[in-house]
């Protein structure tokens, strides 16, 4: 698994690295070297208040289900699973588990209120991520000259976020609605093996029952929705901001709504589990519609760069380094489930 990890993102950076060829490598040199350090250093801080806020709303699902645990033991915990996100080809995804198991071994707490509190935490950034696909269709179809196909499928995209989302909350307030999705699920597990559908049929079923009863509980609680949506719209601005201070660090005055439309698009992209954190396919796709909306390819390409240094590699990094003291068991741990 760790060769195939590091074989895909061989592949995305190689991606990366021919973009870079084709729209010269000097041009966007030249961008790099012209920029306004003291503005990197303002998006760098900006990416730094994102991963205290981050911290700060897991700390609430985790506080409404009575797991008692520090923010300064969840920010790295945090970072762990984000690095996993970043380096697996999971859909952005495959971190969450992680954290889940950490936060449940170091709080002493049972898995399914642990995973509870991610998925919670997960569904809170749903809300403003919506909210913002929906302007940026309207901002693709007025401003970017996006084609039709692009259009269309940004809508299908919308719509299948929304249909998922929308069930999987049915899912968790609904016990017997659950529990029929899990009975079809074990039933399709049968039919590939009846010796693992035995072993995982009572520990699932068990499992569900424990994240439901979790899950209506931070449903309820006023507290995760009062301060947990609009601190997620905080962050969501925040991550828009950081890209909008790196084109001013590149003598770029960049419209925001096309900084966000660029931004929620290529995040959709970035969920799609090909490569490692959509590495190469993001990156191309934001140069790309950057592009399209009328800034220069090689300025595209710096900010792109930029702004992927800070957000992607900065953070995996960070969280690579923290492993060791957090994570390490808990990969290990997954590994032998898989």
């Amino acid at each position: 698994m760790k060769h195939k990890t590091l074989l895909l993102m061989v592949v995305g950076v190689a991606v990366l690295g021919l973009m870079v060829l084709i729209l010269g490598p000097e041009n966007i040199e030249s961008a790099i070297q012209q920029s306004n350090p003291w503005y990197l250093v303002l998006a760098v801080v900006i990416q730094l208040v994102i991963y205290g806020l981050w911290t700060e709303r897991w700390k609430i699902t985790t506080s409404s289900v009575d797991i008692s645990i520090k923010r300064r033991n969840l920010l790295p915990m945090l970072l762990v699973g984000m690095a996993i996100n970043n380096l697996t080809p999971s859909g952005r995804g495959g971190g969450e588990p992680v954290r889940a198991y950490i936060l449940g071994k170091y709080s002493n707490s049972p898995t399914e209120n642990a995973f509870a509190t991610v998925i919670a935490d997960r569904g809170l950034d749903t809300f403003p991520f919506i909210a913002l696909a929906v302007l940026t269709i309207i901002t693709a179809i007025l401003y970017i000259n996006l084609p039709q196909w692009m259009v269309i499928t940004l809508i299908v995209c919308l719509v299948v976020l929304i249909i998922l989302f929308v069930v999987g909350l049915y899912m968790c307030i609904n016990r017997e609605f659950g529990d029929k999705t899990v009975k079809w699920f074990l039933r399709l597990v049968k039919r590939i093996s009846s010796k693992w559908h035995n072993k995982i049929e009572h520990r699932t079923i068990n499992a569900v029952e424990g994240f439901q009863d979790s899950m209506k509980v931070m449903i309820s609680d006023r507290k995760v929705l009062l301060y947990g949506i609009p601190l997620s719209f905080v962050i969501w601005g925040l991550e828009i901001l950081r890209v909008y201070v790196v084109f001013l660090a590149l003598n770029i005055n960049a419209p925001v709504e096309i900084i966000a439309a660029v931004f929620v698009i290529s995040t959709l992209i970035g969920m799609i589990p090909l490569l490692p954190g959509g590495l190469g396919a993001v990156d191309g796709m934001m140069i790309l519609l950057y592009s399209y909306a009328g800034i220069s390819p090689s300025v595209s390409a710096a900010a792109t760069l930029v702004e992927r240094l800070i957000s992607y590699w900065m953070t995996s990094i960070i969280g690579m380094a923290i492993m060791p003291y957090y994570g390490a068991d808990a990969m290990e741990k997954l590994s032998k489930k898989d």
